[in-house]
């Protein structure tokens, strides 16, 4: 027995010598450029993505993290399997197999799961572009809400009618932000033919400016409303064009006071808003 430990000994000794230490060397060293590189990545991520003055100090922290996540994991995969080679290289094992086995397995997996790879890089590049965050109001394709959540995978919206949505990342093919920087109030409003354009013109920019200056309504307006254009002429009514523009989500707020107060200032100057009317000559 006591010549079985000796040999284990007097094995053990120069491997450890000639193998071991590398290999302890080997897993610090992977635990120290993990970390520093994700120090690293931390860094770089804070620097290079342009900051949004319209976010929040905390959403921006938020978008910056979830990067230096994403980054930071993919270094640490990628260091760790390389230690992970060359541990096995120091237990005399052949990595060229190992390497082409995992390349096969990795191939066939790429090919069952690029739905969900599609899904990852397309929510890394919203994130990443900040085309939409939490909160914002957004048609995604046909499909209109609030953003609830968004994850590398899908993003979730709920809509009008409380209706939850999740949709993957991958199959969007259209996003568009009512929400980002700013919001305009758009309105398209028919009057009588016998209206005095000009008058309707001083009533609309009045109205705008009142509502502008109103202390329960001017935090949210940036560019009061206002009279545009004659936008057409309609069958029954002259189309005019008002637009202003508030701060983001609050447009619909806006747009609803807005013709509330229209009303009331074009009913006060006899200014009709028509409905329309059809003309029926009956044969004698």
């Amino acid at each position: 027995m006591s010549d079985f430990f000796q040999k284990l000994i007097d094995f053990l000794i120069p491997w450890l010598v000639a193998h071991g230490i590398k290999i302890i060397g080997i897993i610090v060293g992977a635990f120290i450029v993990a970390k520093i590189g994700k120090a690293f990545v931390d860094r770089i991520i804070r620097k290079v993505i342009i900051s949004d003055h319209f976010l929040t100090k905390e959403a921006e922290r938020k978008r910056e993290d979830t990067l230096i996540s994403i980054f930071a994991n993919v270094l640490k995969v990628i260091v760790w399997l390389v230690a992970l080679m060359m541990i096995l290289a120091e237990l005399g094992v052949n990595i060229g197999p190992v390497i082409a086995g995992a390349g096969i397995i990795g191939l066939a997996l790429g090919f069952g799961a690029q739905n969900l790879i599609k899904n990852f890089i397309s929510g890394f590049f919203i994130i990443l572009e900040n085309q939409y965050r939490v909160d914002d109001v957004v048609c995604l394709d046909d499909t209109c809400g609030v953003v609830e959540d968004i994850t590398l995978r899908i993003t979730v919206l709920r809509d009008i009618d409380g209706v939850v949505h999740h949709i993957a990342n991958g199959d969007i093919k259209k996003a568009s932000n009512q929400t980002k920087f700013f919001s305009r109030v758009h309105l398209n409003i028919g009057i009588g033919y016998d209206s005095d354009i000009d008058k309707v013109k001083r009533i609309v920019d009045k109205v705008g400016e009142d509502l502008a200056k109103d202390p329960e309504w001017k935090d949210l307006i940036t560019d009061p409303p206002k009279f545009i254009r004659v936008n057409e002429f309609g069958d029954s009514a002259i189309e005019i064009k008002i637009i202003g523009e508030t701060k983001p989500s609050h447009q619909w707020d806006v747009a609803g006071e807005l013709r509330k107060r229209l009303k009331i200032a074009f009913d006060k100057a006899k200014i009709e808003i028509p409905y329309p009317q059809r003309v029926v000559h009956q044969k004698k």
